[in-house]
């Protein structure tokens, strides 16, 4: 679609959702980003990859990855209250998910971040945010595979001040997703989602916003010949 067809499907649908619901969708918009986003690697608790969705859609991450070589991702759809509906997830299940997965990341131009225990690791407020970032978590019993610390530009780990070994790995996410943000935003790098990537969302959060918003998508894309 270009430019053109984007707003007249954007024109078509506001008319039939109510004005709030479409201002609310717009203010939405401006703080989502794929600036940064997130790998889950055969994470199988539900409660705890829904977890994690569930925080990626709070802080406005658009796109998730989720490596599914050994372990089918199930959601918990009381924990994950409908993140899902307005987020990405690209799945990797096959036996060769791992490594697609980190070279479509690297060929987006995205550093690989293993949130990692590893003694060479990091400290999380020592990463820098001047690229864009993909962090990834590991499974509950054995943590990041080896394979993704070995793709890795960057080792980082939050630091343990107890005696307990590691944090779950939900919390994990929710500590490092929410501090790596709020440095992104406030270094002023450029993390908004382009116009046209905004256009397209609109379009797709507008689809869902009414019963027959999808079926209407498509007729309105036939008469724009798209």
């Amino acid at each position: 679609m270009n430019t053109e067809q984007r707003l007249n499907i954007i024109a078509k649908l506001t008319d039939i959702i109510n004005d709030n619901r479409v201002a609310l969708l717009k203010e939405k918009l401006e703080q989502r980003t794929r600036y940064l986003t997130v790998v889950l690697d055969d994470i199988y608790i539900p409660q705890n990859a829904s977890a994690i969705m569930r925080t990626s859609e709070c802080l406005g991450i658009q796109n998730l990855h989720s490596i599914q070589e050994r372990n089918k991702q199930k959601i918990n759809r009381d924990v994950v209250n409908g993140a899902a509906k307005w987020t990405e997830l690209d799945c990797y299940s096959e036996n060769t998910g791992r490594k697609t997965c980190i070279e479509n990341l690297k060929r987006q131009d995205y550093k690989i971040v293993a949130m990692s225990l590893s003694d060479d690791a990091i400290p999380l407020e020592k990463l820098p945010v001047d690229e864009k970032l993909a962090l990834c978590f590991g499974c509950e019993e054995t943590g990041l595979s080896k394979a993704v610390e070995d793709e890795a530009d960057y080792k980082v780990q939050i630091p343990i001040h107890g005696f307990t070994q590691s944090y779950n790995v939900s919390v994990s996410a929710g500590i490092s997703l929410y501090y790596v943000i709020n440095k992104i935003k406030d270094t002023k790098q450029n993390w908004q989602l382009k116009q046209a990537e905004k256009e397209n969302l609109l379009i797709e959060w507008l689809s869902k916003s009414t019963p027959t918003g999808r079926m209407l998508l498509e007729r309105y894309k036939i008469k724009c010949d798209i």
